[in-house]
């Protein structure tokens, strides 16, 4: 049960973004870019335009189970870009902590980020820091997209597609999509690298509505990742994704119906986008 919920939230932050909670420091990022510099090269990457974000977004959000406040996320992309072997990168980091009574009873202190080259959009590294509850360990992947492998330590090496991602890039590379011409039932898919597997990821594109959140009313794009169903989604229609309908992209709600309860995700900040955000006058 408890992996296959782990891999259905997975999917949803992939690829509209869903928020892991994440406080902690991580101390041996320097180390690990310093270790894996010969990896990001100057080898040519084809190029992938980014005009979703820019350094120095900041998002905010307020998760609740069910009438519980149960945490707050926050998806920062750091103001300054690190170049390694002249190649420039993104420093991306999801952070929060779970609060109020579900701190008590079910603390999480989780950390997720990547370093995603700023002019192909594909990570070099991805840096996992999980304590949940009484389970807490570390991931290190380290990507080399001219050999398609992901090392993850330990001497272990795993073949992967080209244009692979991580779990957090690849909500940044999806929030390129070009969703301009969406119809209902269109269907976007892309491969995300985690636990030392291959996920494909695929949402379906539902239609355009107005949502009303704490930062205003938006112009949205509703999406429903697709998901297996039984053991925590009842069926397809209980996990839904509002996606603001302009250039940013940011993802404004995501609400998920399980067995055991619900789960709502809302944006509380948003500073700092690339774009004009589609606020309803």
């Amino acid at each position: 049960m408890k992996t296959v919920k782990n891999k259905i939230v997975i999917s949803t932050i992939a690829l509209a973004g869903v928020i892991f909670w994440s406080a902690q420091f991580n101390p041996t990022r320097e180390q690990i870019i310093a270790e894996n510099a010969d990896v990001i090269s100057l080898s040519a990457l084809p190029l992938k335009e980014n005009k979703a974000f820019k350094e120095g977004e900041c998002l905010t959000y307020r998760l609740h189970y069910g009438a519980l406040n149960a945490g707050v996320a926050v998806l920062e992309v750091k103001p300054d870009i690190i170049e390694v072997n002249n190649r420039k990168v993104y420093h991306i980091v999801s952070s929060g902590v779970s609060v109020g009574a579900a701190d008590v009873f079910f603390k999480v202190r989780d950390r997720y980020e990547t370093y995603l080259d700023k002019d192909a959009l594909l990570p070099w590294l991805f840096v996992r820091r999980v304590k949940e509850g009484g389970c807490s360990f570390s991931q290190d992947y380290v990507f080399n997209h001219y050999t398609n492998q992901v090392d993850v330590g330990k001497n272990q090496k795993f073949a992967v597609p080209e244009g692979i991602q991580d779990m957090v890039s690849a909500f940044y590379s999806a929030r390129n999509l070009d969703l301009s011409h969406a119809k209902p039932g269109d269907i976007y898919s892309l491969n995300c690298f985690l636990d030392k597997e291959v996920w494909p990821l695929k949402i379906k594109f539902v239609g355009r509505e107005e949502i009303e959140t704490d930062i205003g009313k938006f112009r949205a794009l509703r999406f429903r990742p697709i998901v297996q169903r039984g053991r925590i989604f009842k069926k397809e229609e209980d996990l839904n994704v509002w996606i603001s309908d302009d250039d940013n992209h940011i993802v404004l709600r995501a609400q998920a119906h399980v067995i055991v309860g619900s789960i709502k995700m809302d944006i509380t900040m948003a500073k700092n986008l690339a774009n004009q955000a589609a606020k309803v006058l």
